[in-house]
């Protein structure tokens, strides 16, 4: 792109929308939002899987014990195991553990399942903003590319006007300094030009913040564009094809008021399932080693410091399980959860039926403004026919005394007026068109005329 701005080749339109899709920050951002989403929903399937967890220790201590209640807060509670003894001692050897458990949440009355739904329902609601964003934003592209092409067919417009009131001020200039008509008209030429000239500035300035508006949307530096001129040459041929009555239910903005409505309800059902019990299976095998005997308790040096006499496993468990926890008051805490979300959706479904009718409104207005359009569209090149030979005419009859210069200068804002509104009937008729497009949530209706 940045050669292509470089060359000053012509934009269309399709490489503006094109450049802007693959450039612009916020769709760059919605498009990773997505895919957060769709790995959230793999992370949700894989939260089914069982917890499966390994464990090995080699530690070196005493193993002195004692009669007494005792609970390791936090789990700093030390897991030494030993005969109580009479007194104190500081024999130690070496010990080990191997642990493989199991914990599965095998049942919890669809509790899993609508976790993935839920995540699903996440994952659509981001591809649908995205897919929302993209639409709007090439929507925005094309309606700036359009005010920029008008803004600079209005500097041309007045970049002629400075022309022609530049060659009449010569005229005047040159037949005042002769004699033939008054030095007054000479002053109000030189007004004229001036007039123009501001006027000729205001539409640059008009330009250059269409362009920057366009750039920005691009997201590419602001430059000189060189658009494409063929929206002054024709209409758009697919102008009827549209209805007002078209079903805006296919429309990117309303399917992503739905998605929020869908995800919503989605996790309403998710919160329901933690009313409800839940059935785990476990399984724990587990092999122990240690340096102390099996008579310690009878002979307190039987122990040894080796370490690999302490570590080499000598007793193993095992232990399976089902079991099922059910937090009662779980119950109430949940249904509050469940009646706020009823209520989010019920907020989210009248956003839903606002756009709807903003989108209706909006389709009956494009209808109305395509009319008009089409109405200045018949009558522009009348009118600048019109004004052009009355500024010719005027001309004529001043260079022979038979008109004044107000005269001339009325010809000519009336001339230079038919000139713009004729530019800005084809745009108008583009705009339109677009807004139609826009309304219907099909882009590709206006695509398909480029």
């Amino acid at each position: 792109m940045g050669h292509y701005l470089q060359a000053q080749q012509t934009l269309s339109l399709k490489q503006a929308i094109q450049t802007a899709t693959e450039n612009y920050g916020r769709i760059k951002a919605k498009a990773a939002y997505a895919e957060a989403a769709n790995a959230a929903v793999s992370q949700a399937k894989r939260d089914y899987l069982p917890n499966f967890s390994l464990s090995a220790q080699q530690v070196y201590g005493t193993v002195n014990g004692q009669n007494g209640p005792a609970y390791g807060f936090g789990g700093l509670g030390v897991s030494s195991s030993g005969l109580p003894l009479p007194d104190q001692n500081w024999n130690a050897a070496f010990g080990a553990l191997y642990l493989g458990n199991i914990n599965w949440e095998v049942f919890a009355f669809g509790r899993a399942h609508e976790r993935m739904k839920t995540a699903a329902a996440a994952a659509t609601r981001e591809q649908r903003d995205y897919q929302q964003e993209v639409f709007q934003h090439r929507v925005k592209v094309a309606a700036a590319y359009l005010n920029l092409l008008a803004a600079q067919r209005l500097t041309e417009s007045y970049r002629k006007n400075l022309a022609r009131a530049d060659t009449f001020r010569q005229v005047t200039v040159t037949r005042a300094l002769n004699g033939l008509i008054a030095g007054v008209d000479s002053s109000q030429a030189n007004a004229e030009v001036s007039n123009a000239h501001i006027a000729l500035v205001k539409a640059q300035d008009l330009e250059q913040e269409q362009a920057t508006q366009l750039a920005v949307l691009m997201g590419v530096a602001p430059t000189e564009f060189r658009l494409d001129s063929f929206f002054f040459t024709r209409i758009p041929n697919t102008l009827g094809e549209l209805s007002s009555d078209s079903v805006l239910s296919g429309h990117p903005e309303l399917q992503w008021y739905q998605s929020r409505v869908d995800f919503n309800d989605r996790q309403a059902r998710y919160f329901k399932t933690f009313s409800f019990p839940t059935v785990s299976l476990v399984g724990v095998f587990q092999t122990r080693a240690s340096g102390f005997s099996s008579n310690y308790a009878q002979d307190q040096h039987a122990y040894t410091r080796s370490y690999w006499d302490g570590i080499n496993p000598s007793r193993t468990n095992y232990l399976l399980g089902l079991g099922i926890t059910w937090n009662i008051t779980q119950i109430a805490r949940v249904a509050m959860q469940i009646k706020a979300q009823q209520l989010v959706s019920t907020g989210l479904r009248e956003e839903y039926h606002l756009a709807s009718q903003q989108l209706s409104a909006q389709l009956q207005l494009a209808d109305a403004k395509i009319a008009n359009a089409l109405r200045n569209y018949r009558e522009a090149p009348i009118q600048v026919k019109a004004a052009a030979e009355a500024y010719q005419q005027r001309t004529v009859l001043y260079n022979n005394g038979l008109a004044n210069l107000v005269d001339v200068t009325q010809a000519l804002y009336a001339l230079v007026r038919a000139e713009t509104d004729r530019d800005i009937a084809y745009n108008n008729v583009w705009q339109a068109f677009l807004l139609k497009a826009a309304a219907s949530g099909d882009i590709e209706l206006f695509m398909n005329e480029l």
